[in-house]
């Protein structure tokens, strides 16, 4: 049986409101000005939530390595308890591939192309996959749920998806 072909769409956050919140500056309401006007706070970006069961926001900085294209997607995870955004650091665009909350079905799952300059921020029970840097070893600022509990469930996938990259990337 053929895997099911999936090409990558951009990322923007009128598509991507069902599974969490696009992070970007310039996708951004105006900003606000602070200190003394020298800086631009771009504000409340992301709907974070990691304080199920005792959980705190934990930030750590997670390293990357490409996967050999086009992308077979073998595994998917969800963090029941919390949700989980990552911002690129190194400039390099990189694959986000979800599926709804819910009972898992390989069928829905959807893949977006993320700009450098966007971030994505799971919501708790989002199905997804594990970073997918396309350019190069490239790190990510991860804000997750640090705390007791089962936090990570997996879903394999036999045959999953292909997933296709757009013309430029």
């Amino acid at each position: 049986m053929n895997a099911q072909t999936i090409i990558a769409k951009p990322l923007n956050a009128l598509d991507f409101a069902p599974y969490g919140d696009v992070i970007c500056a310039a996708e951004a309401p105006a900003p606000l000005e602070i200190n003394y006007g020298n800086t631009s706070r771009f504000h409340d970006l992301a709907a974070l939530d990691t304080n199920a069961k005792g959980g705190r926001a934990g930030v750590s900085i997670f390293r990357s390595t490409p996967l050999p294209q086009p992308i077979q997607i073998a595994v998917m995870e969800r963090h029941p308890l919390s949700s989980q955004a990552f911002y690129p650091l190194q400039g390099h665009p990189y694959l986000v591939v979800v599926a709804p909350r819910g009972d898992f079905n390989p069928t829905h799952i959807c893949a977006f192309l993320a700009r450098a300059d966007q971030g994505v921020n799971y919501h708790a029970g989002v199905w997804h996959h594990y970073l997918l840097a396309l350019k190069g070893l490239s790190d990510f600022l991860v804000i997750d749920r640090i705390g007791e509990g089962e936090n990570c469930d997996e879903e394999q996938l036999a045959n999953g998806p292909v997933i296709m990259l757009g013309s430029g990337t």
